[in-house]
């Protein structure tokens, strides 16, 4: 019976060597989990390397996110979506806790969620994952990884020193809000991103009792958006330790009902971290 596989080539850095490709496949060699991608081979030479995987037919959850508009039928309804996210929590929850080594990935966000033929999904793209010592959940950085709207504030900070499990936490939350949300986590209708940053104007709307999105009053089990929302909103609580782990969130995912509304991540003592934030990543995104 024939296999199908899928190939990921990366054209090597002139001026770099290879450290994303030996740190993937140094990584991933050591993961084994129904929602992680699996590893089936690779190759390298001095010009081009390739990582052999496993064949996902359903292409990544970036597809499917952005595609809820009346004239697109791609959108895979809230039953799927909790599955999705419940997967992908598990998967990110092994990483931290079921690996002999803690593994952090530092890149969670839509084009890295793969799906296979059932649209179960697999975690993907280990090029800046880090290795805990074994026992530990925190690694040193000297230098801020992964995607601008996912990194977690203290990743990005230029004190960096010791970071945890909790920023995976948060680029979960990140990826939650935009299954929600339908659109990436910036502009809301208007052209001012301080006045439309969706994760604070979504909090808003739950805390005033209104439904998040038109997208959401316009489905029949609205509630399992709403408990995504909320999911999300405490994984992206500014201080790491205000985070839930991710064992607690897929409790909180499980549950029949949607928890508690968490305290305001967006409140007085964190508005000028959020803004000075926010002011940063628009810098480097003008700058790329």
């Amino acid at each position: 019976m024939a296999r199908c596989f899928m190939v990921l080539n990366d054209k090597v850095d002139a001026k770099g060597n290879g450290e994303d490709f030996i740190n993937e496949v140094r990584t991933i060699g050591l993961v084994h989990h129904v929602n992680v991608v699996r590893l089936v081979g690779y190759c390298a030479d001095r010009n081009r390397r390739a990582l052999v995987y496993e064949y996902l037919p359903n292409n990544s959850l970036e597809k499917y996110v952005y595609s809820r508009g009346k004239q697109n039928k791609r959108f895979l309804g809230w039953e799927k979506m909790q599955d999705i996210a419940l997967g992908i929590a598990k998967g990110i929850e092994y990483l931290h806790q079921g690996c002999a080594q803690p593994i952090l990935h530092f890149d969670i966000k839509p084009q890295n969620i793969l799906l296979d033929r059932n649209f179960n999904p697999k975690i993907s793209d280990f090029g800046l994952a880090k290795l805990c010592t074994k026992g530990k959940s925190m690694v040193s950085m000297t230098m801020a990884r992964g995607t601008i709207g996912y990194i977690a504030p203290e990743v990005f900070s230029r004190n960096f020193g010791k970071v945890s499990s909790k920023s995976d936490v948060y680029s979960f939350g990140m990826l939650l809000l935009e299954m929600v949300g339908a659109r990436d986590n910036t502009l809301v209708g208007t052209e001012n991103s301080s006045e439309a940053y969706f994760p604070e104007w979504v909090f808003h709307q739950l805390d005033n009792r209104r439904e998040t999105t038109t997208q959401i009053r316009e489905e029949v089990n609205s509630e399992i958006a709403k408990k995504l929302t909320i999911v999300g909103l405490w994984c992206i609580n500014w201080h790491p330790a205000d985070r839930p782990s991710m064992k607690h969130v897929i409790q909180m995912l499980q549950e029949e009902y949607c928890p508690a509304m968490p305290p305001n991540p967006f409140g007085s003592s964190t508005a000028g971290n959020v803004s000075t934030f926010s002011n940063t990543l628009e810098a480097i995104s003008e700058a790329d």
